[in-house]
């Protein structure tokens, strides 16, 4: 337990010109001092404590920095919902989320008079938000299928099973068994992107390693190795934006007094 009292919160809350935010507490055994930072995917704030540290000295560090805090959470790309007039890339296009409550179907794309590509969701609008996350997770589940066992077959491997997650820390992995995970937010990536990510996995087959070797042939079954991890690189943050509601960063206005 890390010398973690019962009665020890998990969070506590810092005020910062009227917003609240929340800072989750984690002790660490091999921590010397207090440190922040901000977890970009997943919007939170963290305070990692010595295991011997104390909830007050958490709290006095956490409100020393709160302008640090504030100006790093502020940087954050701004959510965006799975909402109508949400502008979400589908494979790297932008696609406008756009509600049709008496149209018959559930989700479905098409393209304007404009020329402007849609993501047109059928039904009552509290369906919407959930429609659009299962629409995502079968295309990305598709691609990711397809992509996957093409290479399988060019390196001769077998596949367990391929399941799709939301994963904030990884694009994906490859387990000894031949199990191999995804994460959905891949079907907003342009198509190279999602093929490297399947061929890296599919090559832990071979090599379940990092070793100069699996990067070698990992650049023999995927030519565009190189510029999908670029992408990744910046823009890769941005995807966990989406989906991600206008409340979701632990922030909120502080009441006046």
């Amino acid at each position: 337990m890390l010398y973690r009292r019962p009665s020890e919160p998990h969070a506590i809350e810092v005020v910062v010109e009227r917003s609240i935010y929340l800072v989750r507490l984690r002790r660490h055994r091999n921590a010397r001092r207090y440190t922040l930072r901000i977890q970009a995917a997943t919007r939170d704030v963290v305070l990692t404590m010595p295991p011997r540290g104390s909830v007050k000295e958490a709290r006095d560090f956490a409100e020393k920095h709160g302008g640090w805090i504030a100006a790093r959470m502020g940087r954050l790309p701004k959510p965006a919902p799975f909402a109508a007039g949400t502008i979400l890339p589908l494979r790297g296009t932008p696609h406008r989320i756009v509600h049709r409550r008496g149209a018959r179907g559930t989700v479905w794309t098409e393209t304007d008079e404009a020329g402007e590509k849609l993501l047109c969701i059928a039904g009552q609008a509290e369906h919407l938000e959930r429609r659009v996350t299962d629409f995502l997770r079968r295309e990305v589940k598709r691609d990711v299928e397809v992509a996957a066992r093409a290479y399988a077959d060019q390196l001769g491997v077998k596949i367990k099973r391929i399941t799709i997650r939301d994963q904030t820390s990884r694009w994906g992995s490859c387990s000894t068994t031949g199990a191999l995970s995804f994460s959905w937010r891949l079907v907003l990536a342009p198509r190279y992107v999602l093929d490297y990510l399947a061929a890296h996995e599919v090559a832990h087959l071979v090599e379940m390693n990092h070793s100069s070797r699996f990067w070698r042939l990992l650049l023999r079954i995927c030519p565009d190795m190189r510029r999908a991890k670029v992408w990744l690189d910046v823009h890769g943050a941005d995807l966990h934006r989406y989906g991600a509601r206008k409340d979701e960063p632990v922030r909120r206005r502080a009441p006046e007094h």
